[in-house]
């Protein structure tokens, strides 16, 4: 294993003393996770017992609900008692590393360590600071149009990777009540809808941040996206439609089209008995996973490229660890137990790390063979195909979120979080103004997000 690039800035006697202090202290790792529920949980410390049987360091497996996560952080980095790895979300990976909390040196290591193109390019694009990466890209999962498949081979249709795509199958497809060509999320107080505006932003290239912060919508592209979002929400039930919604209708076989994360994949196939697939007689049938495809990546006409929206998890290295004992657990948890890692939840948790440098694919290929499901079990890879497979984990390369490249996402958070943008789309597709006035408004309202 490669030295921690600190290490070389010690120097005679010193050196064997800070050597022999974090030797001492090595033999028990603090890990801060949020994933706290009992059966992930015990997954979690079987491997900390896995790690602690082959490296000789034990691991304190601690619980931290996910909401607590920052300010326990920043109260323990003010006390000097941070763990020595913190399982987290995006948001916190470069605010924490700027903010001396993270250990950008030591994750920087560990990524060259397992090896740097053996990690999904867009996990890793969005931890990169100035000093290489904040984290350690653990897991993640992209946002997903889910479809049916079969309806749309039978009507001649292209697959809604794009705009246009969608809404050629919306014209085709939309027959309500018995089929609706789309469920848009349109409650503006639910996050889902949040997300699934975001999703449709990045897709057409527009961001309300950049470099500097708050900038302009760019007003040709955000009316594409407007315009975009109302043909779908047409096509749509009437009313204040968020996930459940979505779900419902999809899995009786009255959508043909909804925008859901992947959580969603256990339940297609009949594996969870609190969400069954109605298509049929039979609850518990896979016969909806046989007929649905996915599409992580999608494209405007402004961005042919496209984009999938993407929620990355990381292994954060403090600047309180036991540096090197530290590493090893993290280069552990993403390589010999990375299998582990991803068992606590496959479904939502793809493999950012899809191999090694020997075998490409062994994770991706591992991943396709986990259990899912609540109420039964079945492999990722026994309820769906190889291409579908390749097309939920192939999102997490190019994966993105607003303002992440250019280290505004902060700024872009509390945009969000203030849904605006939710109330003034919504507006926009209930006629209160044309797209003009609302990519106006739009500019307006986000300007004076504080």
């Amino acid at each position: 294993m490669k030295i921690n690039r600190k290490s070389t800035l010690m120097m005679g006697a010193a050196t064997a003393l800070v050597l022999s202090a974090v030797g001492a202290h090595a033999d028990t790792l603090r890990f801060w996770t949020t994933e706290e529920q009992p059966e992930r949980l015990a997954r979690q410390e079987q491997m900390a017992a896995d790690f602690a049987a082959a490296s000789g360091h034990t691991v304190e497996v601690i619980p931290v609900t996910e909401s607590d996560l920052g300010t326990r952080a920043t109260a323990a980095y003010a006390a000097g008692d941070l763990p020595d790895v913190i399982y987290h979300t995006l948001q916190y990976a470069l605010p924490w590393a700027d903010a001396g909390i993270l250990d950008a040196d030591a994750a920087t290591d560990v990524i060259e360590n397992l090896g740097v193109d053996t990690f999904a390019p867009g996990a890793l694009a969005m931890a990169t600071s100035n000093e290489g990466y904040a984290s350690v890209p653990a897991d993640g999962w992209t946002q997903m149009i889910v479809y049916r498949a079969d309806k749309f081979e039978d009507a001649g249709l292209e697959p809604p990777t794009s705009y246009a795509n969608v809404l050629a199958a919306v014209d085709a497809l939309h027959n309500p009540p018995e089929m609706y060509g789309f469920v848009a999320a349109t409650k503006v107080d639910e996050n889902f809808m949040s997300q699934v505006l975001e999703h449709v932003f990045l897709a057409n290239g527009v961001s309300p941040v950049g470099p500097d912060g708050i900038q302009p919508l760019d007003e040709a592209a955000t009316i594409e996206v407007l315009e975009f979002y109302k043909a779908i929400a047409e096509a749509s039930p009437p009313g204040d439609l968020y996930w459940d919604q979505s779900r419902s209708l999809y899995f009786s076989g009255n959508a043909a089209m909804i925008i859901w994360s992947p959580f969603i994949l256990d339940e297609l196939a009949g594996l969870r008995d609190s969400a069954p697939p109605t298509i049929n007689d039979d609850p518990t049938s896979p016969a909806l996973a046989a007929a649905t495809g996915i599409v992580t990546t999608f494209s405007g006409p402004s961005n042919p490229d496209g984009a999938a929206w993407g929620d990355i998890r990381y292994f954060g290295i403090t600047s309180d660890a036991s540096t090197d004992a530290a590493m090893e657990f993290v280069e552990y948890s993403m390589n010999e137990g990375y299998g582990q890692t991803l068992a606590i939840a496959p479904e939502g948790k793809f493999p950012v790390r899809r191999g090694t440098a020997d075998n490409p694919t062994e994770f991706s290929d591992l991943w396709a063979t986990l259990d899912v499901g609540v109420d039964r079990k079945a492999p990722l890879g026994d309820l769906y195909d190889p291409a579908m497979i390749e097309e939920i984990v192939g999102g997490l390369d190019v994966a993105q979120r607003w303002g992440v490249a250019d280290g505004q996402l902060a700024t872009a958070s509390k945009i969000i979080n203030s849904q605006v943008i939710n109330r003034l789309v919504r507006e926009y597709i209930d006629g209160e103004r044309d797209a003009a006035a609302t990519v106006a408004a739009l500019n307006e309202a986000i300007a004076g997000v504080e």
